[in-house]
């Protein structure tokens, strides 16, 4: 989510996060292979965040947007992270998906992904 809404969203996640004990850890980490829209930590677990919006849930909502292939891709980003951070503790990937207008829906999907 690159785009001025795009990073809306992603503040209106990491702020529902926060709020939900989660520490910020980073933002669009950026590489050739991907992005990561928020990197965050709850206790000694680093917690990858994929961020949906969708105006409605017509054709599956926020959450059915994440292929196999996006699905991958956001593995294969986050393994470039823990190389390059050095982290050795547990990890996980949630989904937060953001639906409709203000007040806004969210539904947080904890370990959303698995990495086989």
């Amino acid at each position: 989510m690159a785009n001025t809404l795009g990073v809306l969203y992603e503040q209106l996640a990491e702020h529902y996060l926060q709020q939900r004990g989660l520490s910020s850890v980073t933002r669009n980490y950026n590489t050739k292979l991907g992005e990561l829209d928020l990197v965050m930590r709850q206790g000694e677990q680093l917690v990858f965040v994929e961020v949906k919006y969708r105006a409605s849930n017509s054709y599956g909502g926020a959450s059915a947007a994440i292929s196999y292939r996006q699905q991958q891709k956001l593995l294969r980003t986050a393994q470039l992270y823990l190389q390059r951070s050095k982290h050795t503790g547990p990890c996980r990937f949630d989904v937060l998906t953001i639906s409709g207008t203000e007040p806004y829906q969210f539904n947080w999907i904890q370990n959303a992904i698995q990495a086989n």
